[in-house]
């Protein structure tokens, strides 16, 4: 949470600071912790639970396969650590004496933050700008009597450049939703 001065005396916003949110998703459990709890919706979750899922991404190997000491060493940090920071935040809930954990509306905020971005990904600002320049050379080349653009007429034209932008930004939807953390299956590395 954010302090702000007020003539000397300290207020707290509520809100995080970017720097908080970079601190607190520069571990990857606790970005791990989120992804499942994502997946979860707003179900409270057994730490037991958590912790098997969590265990298994990390040695990428099936819970019920590790061996006690690498799931005993998950529980720890995250017990001890990674959750109480989580739930100091405002993100989760985390009930230590129950052992359960679930989002907060706060993890909503840290979606932008989330978002995974694959290292040989294009930008998709370079699509758009590809884009707008493929629409302002079909628009040019319309005032010219040059096969077959010049022949479209005015609504065909406009139906040909907005159809390219809502194609492109369905595949850019779906590519976002496949990229973001809390999607089904194990997060991304």
């Amino acid at each position: 949470m954010s302090v702000s001065k007020l003539d000397d005396e300290e207020v707290e916003t509520g809100e995080l600071d970017r720097d908080e949110v970079f601190e607190m998703l520069s571990t990857q459990r606790r970005r791990w912790v989120l992804h499942y709890l994502k997946q979860q919706g707003e179900d409270r979750v057994a730490l037991r639970t958590l912790v098997d899922s969590v265990s298994s991404w990390e040695y990428e190997t099936p819970a019920a396969e590790l061996p006690w000491k690498k799931r005993k060493r998950v529980y720890t940090s995250l017990r001890q650590s990674h959750l109480p920071r989580l739930d100091e935040s405002g993100v989760i809930e985390y009930d230590r004496n129950r052992g359960e954990v679930a989002l907060t509306d706060e993890a909503r905020k840290l979606q932008l933050y989330l978002e995974y971005v694959p290292e040989d990904d294009i930008p998709w600002s370079h699509c758009y700008l590809g884009l707008s320049g493929v629409s302002a050379a079909i628009t040019a080349l319309a005032w010219y009597p040059v096969s077959p653009v010049g022949e479209l007429s005015a609504v065909a034209l406009g139906a040909l450049v907005t159809a390219m932008f809502g194609v492109s930004a369905l595949v850019h939807t779906y590519h976002s939703r496949r990229n973001r953390l809390g999607h089904q299956g194990p997060p991304k590395r």
